[in-house]
């Protein structure tokens, strides 16, 4: 049996320039620290211990097929966020995709309407993906380490994040990327286990997973929104994602 057969038989076990660069957003203003990763905010504390898998839901374990993958993630009431949120945002985009693009949470319009990265800063993410000859549905999927809107767009806590996992790790087994680009700090911390600041994340390639997954991490789009000036540094990372996925992720 392959190696990603055994990835899956793991996961199972475990769940029981171009212009975006160069000008300002036209409606740029202020998000929250929780929209963007703030390089001057201090890091907040996070919880340290994980919140207990509820008997009433385990992930199931024919997660391994999309359209459960789905109705377990949108049903899910593995973390307390579940009782807050208006529903689930499992993701979007091409299931087969050689690209997956994974950011932090769910803001209050994406729990609305139940799709990730809409708004400001999901036009200004495809305006991203289109400088590299990228587009949603051909190649690329995107979602979040957490699939509920935390309350007041906080960012998700440890243990939110450690309750999600299961369904992100089932997601990443089911389209086998070539690529990861994780933006904004929550994500790019979360996926490479670490604690270090954005700037010292992005600008190099991490790896992820086993058999490891080039990961690469950028600024989140709503980051940019309202620090245009980092649009460059971010342009440097799109690059180096294009020439990945031209090398075939190798």
């Amino acid at each position: 049996m392959g190696v990603l057969d055994s990835r899956r038989r793991r996961l199972l076990d475990e769940m029981g320039v171009p212009v975006w660069r160069l000008r300002p957003h036209a409606d740029a203003r202020p998000v929250s620290q929780a929209e963007g990763d703030v390089e001057a905010a201090a890091q907040a504390e996070t919880e340290t211990e994980a919140i207990p898998e509820p008997a009433s839901r385990q992930a199931p374990e024919s997660a391994i097929d999309w359209a459960a993958l789905l109705r377990g993630i949108r049903d899910c009431d593995r973390c307390p966020l579940h009782a807050t949120r208006n529903q689930a945002v499992p993701g979007i985009g091409d299931q087969d995709a050689r690209l997956l693009i994974v950011g932090e949470a769910p803001g209050a319009e994406e729990d609305r309407r139940g799709e990730p990265f809409v708004g400001r800063a999901g036009k200004l993410l495809d305006a991203m993906l289109a400088a590299i000859g990228l587009a949603l549905q051909q190649g690329v999927y995107i979602t979040n380490v957490v699939k509920s809107r935390p309350p007041q767009n906080r960012d998700p806590n440890a243990g939110e994040i450690a309750a999600c996992r299961p369904w992100l790790e089932a997601q990443i087994s089911l389209i086998r990327p070539e690529v990861i680009l994780a933006v904004g700090r929550v994500a790019a911390q979360s996926l490479t286990a670490t604690t270090a600041r954005m700037g010292e994340l992005r600008g190099r390639w991490h790896a992820y997973g086993e058999p490891a997954i080039p990961l690469i991490a950028t600024y989140h789009p709503a980051y940019l929104l309202r620090s245009p000036t980092a649009k460059a540094k971010a342009w440097e990372d799109l690059l180096a994602l294009k020439r990945r996925l031209r090398a075939g992720g190798v």
